[in-house]
């Protein structure tokens, strides 16, 4: 049995419906006798009838879940066995959730931490659907909004991580991943197994990654303090403007004892301009 495509039908529905095309495509045998019937009926009365239901039943299509889809159209139809790749992800997506959940259970004395709360974080359950279905984008976003209600559970920041390495955004996956270390993540081998960490694994980055435990991100710089100085540095222009004019008083002051020696500059001239040049 071939399962029946959702768009497939919304199309024939648009394209085709004033016809019952997309009754017919699903299985509908009923209502497709029942647009013909409609269809002649529409076009004794020349009003298309049966192309705006179409154009209705298309929207209803489109609109609806992939699941209400196949529960009421491919009823009886068994979905293809997985393939190696994705039987050994799933395994290793159910691996993690049971360590993550044995890590959780605390006895009942015990106040519960935020990662053992994190089961009644709604985002967190929709986001590992989305990305079990590959749905990256709306995963990321579910997994950030769990983190906001749960910043410190490591199976979230886990799973963003490996949807980041995905979606080959290492900055943000290496992030995530020295998150869930420093949190406490254990088995820290599942860093170097995991296939969706396959990306991060062939970064430059990652040896050094490796060598600090896993617990920095090559990506975040770290802001060197800034150093208090003297005034020297910014003094020393000063101080240096300062030594030209002393050099260029003492010249015109030297050039005035000269004109005096020599008789062209009298005893009050000389005197009122070296006054003169004291005061500049």
């Amino acid at each position: 049995m071939i399962p029946k495509n959702k768009v497939t039908a919304a199309m024939l529905a648009f394209f085709l419906g004033s016809v019952g095309a997309h009754k017919l495509y699903l299985g509908k045998t009923g209502g497709f006798i029942w647009f013909v019937i409609l269809l002649m009926m529409s076009m004794s009365i020349g009003f298309p009838i049966t192309t705006i239901l179409g154009v209705i039943h298309g929207a209803k299509l489109l609109n609806m879940t992939d699941q209400t889809f196949d529960k009421m159209y491919n009823k009886g139809y068994a979905a293809p066995s997985k393939g190696p790749l994705e039987t050994r992800r799933s395994q290793q997506m159910e691996r993690y959730e049971q360590v993550s959940d044995n890590r959780q259970r605390q006895p009942s004395f015990r106040k519960p931490t935020p990662t053992a709360s994190a089961k009644a974080n709604p985002f967190k359950n929709s986001g590992i659907k989305k990305y079990k279905d590959f749905d990256l984008a709306d995963a990321i976003i579910d997994f950030n909004k769990g983190l906001e209600i749960s910043p410190n559970d490591i199976a979230l920041h886990f799973n963003i991580a490996c949807a980041y390495s995905l979606t080959e955004n290492k900055s943000k996956a290496y992030h995530h991943l020295s998150r869930a270390v420093s949190l406490g993540l254990q088995d820290v081998e599942r860093i170097l197994s995991h296939d969706d960490l396959a990306f991060v694994r062939i970064q430059p980055e990652f040896d050094g990654f490796r060598s600090a435990g896993f617990r920095v991100n090559p990506f975040e710089t770290k802001t060197e303090p800034i150093q208090s100085q003297s005034s020297t540095p910014s003094a020393a222009p000063v101080e240096i403007a300062q030594e030209m004019l002393d050099d260029t008083l003492l010249a015109q002051l030297n050039k005035l004892s000269e004109l005096r020696k020599k008789g062209i500059l009298s005893d009050d001239e000389f005197n009122f301009e070296r006054k003169r040049l004291l005061r500049q």
